[in-house]
């Protein structure tokens, strides 16, 4: 009889076990368990996100296979980022810790077990891995190399218990670490060449040497949130606080830390009110990009740190942005690489007014397929693509246009799941189809990736309040507000806060939003209707017909039926009500 042969396949396994177990469980059984329940379900949940498939548990440990290389890698690190901030408020005694360790081999399969060297290597790589880090092989390097915003510490062969040859061995360097030579990192740098940032310590200026603490835990907070957010890298705190204490030249921080963009503050504390000044700084040119002031009243230092944490991030993040965009803009096509072919599709993209906008729809979208086609893992570029085709369909250019939005922005949210815009992007096709649970569910994915964005904020209220949860929806409008008032959409934030208010019969107030609305950049004709429709419940006519005509300027089409299917208002009480205030205003229908 013929022996059966043996199923075998290529697969990408990650190995991961807690450090200390033991120690953890001696000292309180009950807490430990709790908290390894609690961090196996966000493994859990960040490998499925990567394709992955979880086959071997026990007791503390998890093994998991993955298609592909990168994505292995792209999980095991999300995974340690999340656990890190899991473990911040636990206590030294209580944080749970993981190592990981990834490789890729030939592996036996038996139903949905499988075996092989491939697995006993990757856990081999794992018992050397330092807590809270992840170690990959060296064919695993090979794989992932130039395709992920990772640096790479060759850790030289290693000799394991039982695998008869050492192994190369590479620690991951995550996109926040700083101090990597050229050599380390090599090609493993993407081929988008996106900002890195320095925060430079806060300067405590109040008089009080204790207030020392406060100045550091701005800094260091702002340096943890900045990292969340995938389209920058950030110099780690061990190098920019080298220079504490010091007055160094802008220039001479961006050349020895390879920033382009430098973050200096200050703190001052006077009885119970504190201020904070920050400036965003162009690293080569020092000239300042933003700066603001922050007074706070102190109730709860802490709060009031987080508060100020989160309204610094707000601003300077589309700060660096809109930097990068003139950047790109400035710099002559033919030199351009993908990141800058990036920005210069953002920059047209951004230039949605409804004069020309078409135009400019189509050169965002013939950069932004350029980018894929250099680059076709970068999932910001499917993201941004996918809004192209949105404003189409939004503004009936080309309605057929929406199945690409859905198709794009689904293949953004594929490609790199842990992206806060990808899932923007997609919230946004879901909730222009009226899909508004599932516009809801995206936009609270992107708010968690990136609590301090501005624009997860305005996009979850914008869908909850056309979705018949105004109520709901004005904070989170509120804060989109209060976190980047300099916005490029800061006109839309207040149009929607002004058809929340109009939903809940406050006319007067939607009216007053509306008008200030009206008055700021980046709003169009939804604006007018939304004053429009206000001031016509309000039986103010002649203000409500001079609306009417702002909007017709800028929308000429607007009409009863126009209005009704462009906004995507999905409860149908609101959209009646928002449709009642335009024909008392005189719009036709």
């Amino acid at each position: 009889m013929a022996e059966e042969r043996v199923q075998r396949k290529l697969a990408a396994i990650l190995a991961a076990d807690v450090v200390g177990y033991s120690r953890l469980m001696e000292a309180d059984e009950e807490t430990t368990l709790r908290t390894l329940k609690s961090h196996r379900e966000i493994i859990d949940r960040l490998i499925g996100r990567h394709e992955g498939r979880v086959f071997s548990t026990a007791g503390d440990s998890v093994v998991a296979e993955f298609r592909s290389a990168v994505e292995a890698v792209r999980s095991a690190i999300a995974i340690q980022e999340e656990l890190k901030a899991r473990n911040e408020p636990l206590s030294d005694a209580t944080k749970m810790m993981f190592r990981i360790g990834v490789n890729l081999g030939d592996i036996m399969v038996e139903g949905d077990n499988l075996y092989g060297d491939g697995i006993n290597v990757a856990a081999r790589i794992e018992g050397l891995c330092a807590p809270g880090e992840v170690y990959v092989s060296g064919i695993v390097h090979g794989q992932v190399e130039g395709k992920l915003s990772l640096g790479f510490e060759d850790m030289g062969e290693q000799s394991v218990k039982n695998i008869a040859k050492p192994i190369r061995v590479y620690r991951v360097r995550t996109t926040s670490e700083d101090n990597i030579s050229q050599d380390a990192i090599g090609a493993s740098l993407p081929v988008t060449d996106k900002p890195s940032i320095a925060v430079l310590p806060f300067d405590n200026m109040s008089n009080d040497p204790e207030q020392e603490y406060f100045s550091d835990g701005i800094t260091e907070d702002l340096i943890t949130a900045l990292s969340r957010i995938r389209e920058i890298r950030v110099v780690a705190r061990s190098s920019t606080f080298s220079y504490k204490g010091k007055s160094p030249q802008i220039r001479q921080v961006s050349e020895e830390l390879s920033a382009r963009y430098v973050i200096e503050g200050s703190v001052r504390k006077a009885g119970n009110r504190i201020r904070v000044t920050a400036q965003l700084i162009d690293g080569k040119t020092g000239n300042h990009l933003w700066a603001e002031r922050y007074d706070r009243e102190i109730t709860d230092i802490f709060d009031v740190q987080d508060e100020l944490t989160d309204t610094l991030v707000g601003a300077i993040a589309p700060g660096i942005g809109s930097a990068e965009r003139l950047r790109a803009k400035q710099n002559p096509p033919e030199s351009l690489d993908t990141w800058d072919l990036y920005q210069r599709g953002m920059w047209h993209l951004n230039r949605r007014t409804s004069d020309g906008m078409k135009e400019e729809m189509l050169e965002a979208r013939a950069l932004f397929e350029d980018v894929i086609k250099r680059d076709p893992e970068f999932a910001p570029a499917y993201a941004a693509c996918a809004e192209t085709y949105y404003y189409d369909a939004l503004y009936g250019f080309r309605e057929e246009e929406l199945e690409k939005a859905l198709q794009l922005a689904k293949e953004a949210v594929k490609l790199d799941g842990d992206d806060a815009l990808a899932h923007i992007a997609l919230g946004r096709i879901y909730h222009i189809d009226r899909n508004s649970e599932a516009a809801i569910a995206e936009n609270k994915i992107a708010l968690g990736l990136s609590p301090s964005s501005a624009e997860a904020h305005h996009r979850l209220g914008s869908a909850l309040a056309l979705s018949g949860k105004a109520q709901e929806a004005i904070p989170y409008i509120e804060t989109a507000i209060r976190l980047s008032p300099h916005d490029d959409l800061i006109g839309p934030f207040h149009v929607r806060l002004a058809m929340a208010q109009l939903f809940l019969g406050n006319h007067e107030e939607a009216a007053e939003l509306a008008k200030k609305a009206v008055r700021l950049r980046g709003t169009q004709w939804g604006g007018y209707a939304a004053l429009a429709s206000a001031l016509g419940h309000l039986g103010k006519i002649e203000e409500a017909k001079n609306a009417m005509k702002e909007m017709k300027d800028a929308q000429p089409r607007a009409t009863i039926s126009f209005v009704k299917e462009r906004l995507p208002i999905s409860d149908p009480k609101c959209m009646d009500h928002f449709l009642d205030g335009l024909r008392k205003a005189g719009v036709p229908e």
